[in-house]
């Protein structure tokens, strides 16, 4: 793997920014602008801006729908005739489920037995074939391969593709339009492919611009991997951010390297900020949201990552899929 001025090289494939670009045109027609939107009550605590990207709005209700729209769409006519595949801790499976739908193109989902039951019933009702197997990521992604190379479909992983990466990058060019002079952005920290592409994007534009991830205290395969520099497995626990599950793959060929040179920091997160998080994006802005969309909020208010007064912050709101009882149970003492 070597840079060039033109984008990361990793076994002779490249990720551009003009592969964000040609991302953004090619979902255009399923995927609409989500809002920025200013946070007045964290800005004034912390003497700064700071913004939340709405991304729980898309009709899949988690950023996923970019990135695996972006995938299908540059799928040829026979693999989109035999049907695609993945692997999913939920998000990236319904969404790739929905986008399936709308083009009449089967979909197989694997997902694992800690898959929240509101995820699983939402990828269900698409028409989905649903394949749960195994007790983590690690284990429904060899199913996903074994029956890949049994029907003959194709892969759209979660993560660690250029086309996934590239659709997730839109987000920063939609940032940079609504906001041109923010300063860092806070993303929550798995797989990578979020914070991959809104990295290239981000440091392509101006490598002073911070990119910050955020992961759960228990179970964080890419921050434990950056740690030992290289990928490395981890055991899951039970969390709130359930989206923030799940193995980087020991065979990465893309992300790992991508968040080594795009991320600037990275921390951890426990539980109780998570809560915390919610509980504020529930009474300040009257959402309902996941763990994973609401850790880089208990990140800032309970000071894990500390930011610059008078900076312009961007903080990505990844998704609302969560059900109703734990999300009330999570916010009740922080209401």
């Amino acid at each position: 793997m070597h840079e060039t001025s033109n984008g990361l090289l990793i076994e002779n494939k490249s990720i551009t920014l003009q592969d964000v670009w040609k991302a953004k045109s090619n979902i255009s027609s399923l995927i609409k602008k989500s809002p920025l939107v200013y946070s007045p009550t964290i800005s004034k605590l912390k003497d700064a801006e700071i913004f939340l990207k709405f991304e729980q709005l898309h009709e899949s209700g988690a950023f996923k729908m970019r990135g695996a729209v972006n995938a299908i769409h540059c799928l040829s006519e026979a693999q989109k005739s035999k049907g695609v595949i993945t692997f999913s801790t939920g998000n990236h499976g319904y969404s790739v489920a929905l986008a399936a739908k709308k083009l009449g193109i089967r979909a197989v989902i694997c997902v694992s037995t800690h898959v929240p039951k509101a995820k699983i019933e939402k990828i269900q009702s698409l028409g989905a074939e649903l394949e749960i197997y195994g007790e983590s990521q690690d284990s429904a992604e060899q199913r996903c391969y074994q029956l890949m190379k049994e029907q003959g479909l194709t892969l759209i992983p979660p993560f660690d593709h250029p086309h996934v990466i590239a659709g997730q990058g839109t987000i920063s060019l939609e940032i940079l339009e609504d906001l041109p002079t923010v300063n860092g952005v806070i993303g929550g920290l798995s797989g990578g492919g979020l914070l991959s592409g809104i990295g290239l994007v981000m440091k392509s534009t101006n490598p002073d611009i911070q990119v910050i991830g955020v992961s759960m205290e228990n179970g964080a395969a890419m921050y434990e991997s950056l740690k030992a520099d290289k990928p490395v497995e981890v055991s899951e626990f039970p969390t709130l951010a359930d989206s923030l599950l799940g193995g980087i793959g020991v065979n990465n060929n893309y992300t790992f390297n991508m968040i080594k040179s795009f991320i600037d920091k990275s921390y951890l997160v426990p539980e109780e900020s998570i809560k915390k998080g919610m509980a504020y994006l529930y009474k300040e802005h009257q959402i309902i949201v996941e763990g994973a969309a609401a850790i880089g909020i208990g990140a800032v208010l309970d000071n894990i990552l500390h930011v610059q007064p008078h900076t312009k912050l961007v903080i990505i709101i990844t998704g609302c899929n969560v059900d109703l009882d734990v999300h009330a149970n999570a916010i009740q003492q922080y209401i």
